[in-house]
């Protein structure tokens, strides 16, 4: 992922409200279980800052989180990057409610590019994962909520 890249988007639209699904990306109690596993905690707070690792294959990945914006049930957005590598990026989560359920909006833009020789950080990659973890994990977390 080079931050000349136009940002990546994801959309998905859940039948559920706007408060589960708030919680579902606030909560660390439920975004284990559907997220990162090993988030030991998280509090939707300008400023907060956790750190937690994620193995794949021989390549660890510690995830590095910092809160910029929080606007509650609307917005969270904090900045993404991995103690192991060189790359930094944003995250938002922004939340709408729509007349049968609550639509949610990712955004991903990078400002400093992620090494070209990790496969994980190519962006087909990065657009897959994002679509696994809203289009399938959220959305058979919350269908269960």
């Amino acid at each position: 992922m080079k931050k000349n890249d136009p940002p990546i988007i994801v959309e998905a639209t859940y039948s559920a409200s706007v408060e589960t699904v708030w919680e579902a990306i606030t909560q660390p109690e439920k975004m284990k279980q559907w997220f990162f596993e090993n988030i030991e905690s998280f509090h939707p707070e300008v400023g907060f800052e956790t750190s937690f690792v994620v193995q794949s294959g021989e390549r660890t990945f510690t995830h590095l989180w910092k809160i910029k914006e929080v606007i509650p049930s609307k917005k969270i957005f904090y900045n993404w990057k991995y103690e192991e590598y060189v790359g930094d990026g944003f995250v938002a989560f922004e939340i709408f409610e729509k007349e049968n359920g609550t639509q949610l909006r990712l955004t991903n833009i990078i400002t400093e590019d992620y090494p070209s020789d990790v496969p994980e950080f190519k962006r087909e990659s990065c657009i897959g994962g994002w679509n696994y973890f809203l289009g399938e994990r959220l959305k058979a977390f919350l269908e269960k909520e």
